[in-house]
């Protein structure tokens, strides 16, 4: 398994202390061997499928950059995607497609025997696919120059503050950064690096993993529970995944800076969106704008006609469902945010010019994607369809008596820290006395240590 916190509370401050210890030209290799160190403690044996697809890319992207346009240089971009989308349809995909084959055939009354495989997924492989894909495809469209050094683009690549859960980088925002690491350490923001890896703990320990007991006891047997009890298991899942992620990019975010890197926002204030566009462009921004910039856009984005714009949506996020993972309950998720953003765009002209009341719209959005949440939680269809049957069901039954009393908590906690993120603020006291931040810190600091399970609750997007 991945770095557990110990091993990571040591192996950070000691990559950061040699990187500023020795020289500055030593600093790229550095970072490289350290991602390359983090990424291979999971599991050794797939450093050579990152190291793989770094060569080719980089290679491939070279070639682009040379060549005049013409079909020999859309062959060589199509080598890079067939291999990107191979390697990632094999590791992800390959026991999926075999086993809806199976599935159909049998239907029609055959009795296939198709190969199955045992295949680990490495881990991160979705990420770090989409971040070399948009490198090519941004050298081929020229919007890019390619990078002469292979060192520099192997740290792009395997950067390890985000090699594993994102924030999906752009070539043209980070490659940059590398190119001109910070000489000194006033160059770097400590404070606000040290606040930004305290509220992802805070929002991964405390809100993600404090909800995470109530959504497994309700998504697990959930026919047990009366209806009030799964909606707030239901609720606390949209508050747990959102927790964790946005958890894990803060740290990412946090731990980034500590080396001189900015990295990509990729979340703001999600569940405070007064629509489902807005939604998107407040969660996950780094996968929703490579969908747009990738996939919506090539596809002819809005500019066909108006049934076109709705086809273009809707196959968008259904492939953005499936990017998450080799399950019916993903595609049909992003289904469910294709067809609401298609209606949304029907009748967005209907309501232009509108006034009213922004919180309703805000809570009505934040139900329907809670909702949506469902078959993305759940082990398969059939289960997610309990999971609805016990929501809507009657109000008898077992009850988890501290179930609404935590997720309402952990609901105000969430509101507190992102209406400060609105505010253009990290946290919420940055400009109080220093005695008030003091306590402020430090609560969150012994709130994220009391809350730590003794158990490690591995974070939910290292599995995509």
């Amino acid at each position: 398994m991945f770095f557990n916190s110990l091993a990571f509370a040591l192996f950070l401050p000691t990559v950061v202390g040699l990187y500023w210890a020795l020289p500055k030209r030593t600093r790229v290799p550095l970072l490289l061997i350290a991602s390359y160190v983090f990424y291979g403690w999971w599991d050794v044996r797939f450093l050579s499928l990152i190291m793989l697809s770094t060569v080719v890319d980089w290679f491939v992207a070279r070639r682009l950059g040379a060549m005049p346009d013409g079909p020999r240089r859309r062959r060589w971009l199509w080598l890079s995607l067939a291999g990107n989308l191979g390697m990632l349809a094999f590791f992800k995909y390959w026991n999926f497609f075999v086993d809806s084959a199976a599935t159909m055939l049998t239907s029609l009354g055959l009795e296939p025997n198709l190969p199955t495989l045992q295949i680990i997924l490495p881990v991160g492989i979705s990420f770090y696919t989409f971040q070399t894909l948009s490198y090519v495809i941004d050298v081929y469209r020229r919007d890019l120059e390619p990078e002469p050094s292979l060192i520099q683009f192997a740290l792009f690549v395997s950067f390890f503050p985000q090699l594993v859960a994102g924030p999906i980088e752009r070539a043209k925002h980070l490659l940059p950064q590398l190119r001109d690491l910070p000489a000194s350490t006033r160059q770097v923001d400590w404070a606000g690096s040290s606040l930004l890896i305290l509220r992802g703990l805070f929002r991964k320990v405390v809100i993600a993993d404090g909800v995470a007991p109530i959504v497994n006891e309700v998504f697990s047997s959930p026919g047990r529970y009366g209806s009030l009890t799964v909606a707030a298991g239901v609720i606390a899942f949209s508050l747990q995944i959102y927790g964790d992620f946005a958890g894990y990019t803060d740290i990412a975010r946090g731990t980034a800076r500590m080396f001189g890197v900015d990295l990509m926002e990729n979340f703001k204030a999600p569940y405070l969106a007064r629509g489902f566009s807005e939604f998107w462009r407040r969660w996950h921004i780094s996968l929703s704008t490579w969908l747009r910039d990738y996939l919506y856009v090539p596809l002819g984005g809005n500019r066909g006609t108006r049934w076109q714009t709705y086809r273009n949506l809707i196959i968008t996020m259904l492939l953005g469902g499936l990017w998450h993972g080799a399950a019916w309950g993903f595609v049909v998720w992003g289904a469910l945010h294709g067809a609401y953003l298609a209606i949304e765009r029907r009748f967005a002209r209907d309501r232009k010019g509108a006034t009213g009341s922004a919180t309703l719209p805000a809570v009505l959005v934040f139900a329907i994607v809670t909702l949506t949440w469902i078959p993305f939680r759940a082990p398969n269809l059939s289960h997610a369809l309990d999971v609805v049957q016990a929501l809507f069901g009657p109000l008898a039954g077992a009850q988890l008596v501290a179930a609404p009393l935590t997720v309402g908590l952990m609901g105000l906690l969430t509101l507190f820290i992102d209406r400060a993120d609105l505010a253009g603020r990290v946290n919420p006291v940055d400009h109080a006395p220093s005695l008030v931040r003091g306590i402020a810190y430090g609560g969150a600091l012994i709130a994220a240590v009391l809350f730590a399970s003794v158990k490690a609750v591995p974070f939910i997007y290292f599995q995509f």
